[in-house]
């Protein structure tokens, strides 16, 4: 659970304190990137609360998806076609599922942490 917070906060703080600019054709292999690694991010927390984690299968998802990502909006631009939309939507619908499955989660978890402590 600790290793996907850890690894947003560090890149978090990356961002935020380098001055490196992304050009302007890279942008869409970037975007691809981000997205995949945020569905990987909310997988695992998802996994995580299931009781479901493993490290193994976080990291080589998270690395599979970058790359898998990449390699689509790579060919898309050579064969004139934008095929980083189907990554966007494929990844997009993965992330709206994995956190309304956390919401869920919680939600329940709560509420029984709540009628518990009533019941005392």
């Amino acid at each position: 659970m600790w290793l996907p917070l850890i690894g947003l906060l560090i890149g978090i703080f990356l961002g935020l304190s380098s001055e490196i600019k992304v050009p302007d054709e890279y942008s869409n292999y970037l975007s691809i990137a981000v997205l995949a690694a945020l569905d990987t991010l909310f997988g695992g927390i998802r996994a995580y609360l299931q009781n479901n984690y493993d490290d193994k299968v976080f990291v080589s998802g998270f690395f599979f998806n970058i790359i898998l990502a990449a390699s689509l909006a790579f060919l898309g631009v050579h064969l004139g076609v934008d095929l980083y939309l189907a990554a966007v939507f494929a990844f997009g619908v993965r992330l709206f599922q994995n956190i309304a499955v956390i919401r869920r989660i919680l939600l329940s978890k709560w509420t029984f942490f709540k009628e518990k402590t009533e019941k005392k």
